[in-house]
């Protein structure tokens, strides 16, 4: 499925923090009662699918409401958009903190709800889970498609105080996804800062909804 193989290039969404303080503004205290890294992982992995296998009987708008609740709890918005925006981050304001996140939430999603428009028998398997960099966890995983052809996906999740967050994916052992939209929005947020960054991904998200 074509769906698939586009999964090498959405998110939103999404990088070893080897560069950024742990703790950084965000608690990393973790209650003991929430899923850990994997159970994280399958649960947004679970949605997905859901999703691709109704895709057929839903419009994008339909999908994207329906993956909102799982990715809003699988991912952790506030801090990927504080590494993808870099030194601007500091800079902003709290009310255009504010609007970045929920910018940047919305066009993740919306891509997502755009890109998995179909299903063609494809199957996710966690393989492993190892540490990584900064306390953070490494949760591989495999897409597997009909022809029994895999996409390596790699996941990187850290615990915060309502549980473990995605904040990161690598596809197929490549670059961060996360620091490819940062090198992306360096000229944006040079031109046109945080405001100028805001305007440029609810406008991709609006442009997305449209088709």
């Amino acid at each position: 499925m074509n769906s698939a193989q586009k999964y090498l290039k959405p998110l939103i969404i999404l990088v070893f923090i080897a560069f950024l303080p742990m703790g950084a503004g965000f608690s990393t205290e973790i209650r003991s009662a929430e899923p850990g890294p994997s159970e994280t992982v399958r649960a947004f992995q679970s949605a997905l699918l859901q999703i691709m296998k109704e895709a057929k009987n839903l419009d994008v708008q339909q999908r994207y409401g329906r993956l909102a609740p799982s990715v809003k709890k699988s991912f952790h918005f506030p801090l990927m958009v504080q590494i993808a925006s870099g030194e601007y981050w500091k800079q902003a304001t709290s009310s255009e903190r504010i609007d970045l996140v929920k910018a940047f939430q919305r066009m993740t999603i919306m891509t997502l709800a755009t890109l998995f428009s179909g299903y063609d028998g494809e199957v996710f398997k966690v393989v492993n889970e190892k540490p990584g960099p900064q306390k953070t966890t490494l949760v591989g995983t495999e897409l597997i498609k009909a022809d029994k052809s895999k996409i390596d996906i790699a996941y990187v999740t850290r615990p915060f105080k309502n549980g473990w967050r995605i904040i990161d994916v690598i596809v197929d052992k490549g670059i961060s996804e996360l620091m490819v939209r940062r090198s992306e929005y360096r000229l944006t947020l040079k031109n046109d800062g945080i405001p100028g960054l805001i305007k440029v991904l609810n406008g991709k998200a609006d442009e997305l909804a449209s088709n």
